[in-house]
C-alpha cells in the first residue's frame, strides 16, 4: 500500500523544518474510520418534502468492500424514503474525538442504498449481528430487512485543511489500517508510560524541542504528536523507520527509534 502524493495533504501544522513524511492514503483513512465507527448519520431524500435531505441516526455493519449494511424497518421514514429514491449519504465521525469537533476526522459515503439481494442476506445478517448482537431480538421481524449502500463517491476530512474526494474504486480496494484495533491501547500506553521517550523521539526525528509531547494517532507508517510551545499547542507527524503490520512490529520499531534517538 502506497502513501498519497504530497499534494493531497495539508501543509504540516508544526514548527519543525523536517520534510513531510508518508501517510496512509485518504482511501485507507476513510476505510479505517468507517471500520472504527458503529453509528452514522444517514441522509435520505424526503418523500414528504421533495428535494430536502432527511437525517437519521443509523447503526451499520460493514462488509469486506467497506459497504455499510443497515437493518431497517418498513415503518421507518428513512426506509420509505429509500424505497422511493435510493440516493443517500452516510456521515461517520471519529468516535474518540476530543476538543474541537471540526479538528476531528470524518467521512461521507455517497451512494445508493438498496435491499441486499436474497442470496447475500445470510452473510449480511452475520456481519450485522457481529457488531450489534442485541439486534438478534428483532432481526427476524417481518417488517425488518437488510439494505446496503453501493458507494458512488467518498469525501474524507482529516481535520483542518486535510480533505479530499476518494473514488469509489479506491475506497473499495483500500483496507483499514492494520493497527486499527490496537490504536487506543498503543496511544494510552505511550502517553502513560513513555512520555519521556516521546519527547526524545520528537526531538530526534522531527526537530521538536518541547517538554510536553503526546501521541494523538498511530498507523502503519508512523504517528502524530501534539506538543507544547511558547505559542501554544502544535502538531507534527513522525515516520516509523519501517512500515509495520501489527502491534508487536509497532512496539519493536518504536523501541528501535528510541534507541537511535539516544545516539543523536
Amino acid at each position: 500500500m502506497s502513501s498519497v502524493p504530497a499534494g493531497k495533504h495539508a501543509g504540516p501544522n508544526t514548527v519543525s523544518s523536517q520534510p513531510a513524511v508518508a501517510e496512509p492514503t485518504y482511501a485507507e483513512r476513510a476505510r479505517t474510520l468507517v471500520y472504527l465507527g458503529r453509528i452514522g448519520s444517514l441522509s435520505t431524500l424526503s418523500r414528504k418534502q421533495p428535494g430536502f435531505p432527511f437525517g437519521s441516526v443509523m447503526p451499520y455493519g460493514l462488509d469486506d468492500h467497506g459497504r455499510a449494511i443497515f437493518l431497517v424497518s418498513t415503518m421507518a421514514m428513512h426506509t420509505q424514503n429509500l424505497q422511493a429514491d435510493p440516493r443517500s449519504s452516510l456521515l461517520v465521525t471519529q468516535p474518540d474525538a476530543t476538543g474541537d469537533p471540526l479538528g476531528a476526522s470524518r467521512v461521507t459515503l455517497v451512494g445508493n442504498v438498496l435491499p441486499v439481494p436474497e442470496p447475500e442476506v445470510v452473510e449480511a445478517r452475520k456481519l450485522y449481528l457481529a457488531r450489534y448482537a442485541n439486534s438478534k431480538y428483532w432481526v427476524d421481524f417481518e417488517d425488518f430487512s437488510f439494505y446496503r449502500m453501493e458507494v458512488v463517491d467518498v469525501y474524507y476530512v482529516g481535520g483542518f485543511g486535510v480533505m479530499g474526494w476518494v473514488s469509489s474504486s479506491e475506497y473499495n480496494f483500500a483496507q483499514p489500517d492494520p493497527l486499527v484495533d490496537h490504536v487506543g491501547g498503543i496511544i494510552q500506553h505511550m502517553n502513560t508510560h513513555h512520555a519521556g521517550a516521546l519527547i526524545e523521539l520528537a526531538r530526534a526525528f522531527a526537530g521538536i524541542e518541547s517538554e510536553e509531547v503526546m501521541m494523538t494517532s498511530v498507523d502503519r507508517l508512523g504517528f502524530h504528536v501534539r506538543f507544547k510551545t511558547p505559542d501554544g499547542m502544535r502538531g507534527a507527524r513522525i515516520a516509523f523507520l519501517r512500515e509495520v503490520r501489527n502491534r508487536e512490529e509497532a512496539r519493536r520499531v518504536v523501541a528501535d527509534m528510541v534507541a537511535e534517538s539516544r545516539k543523536k
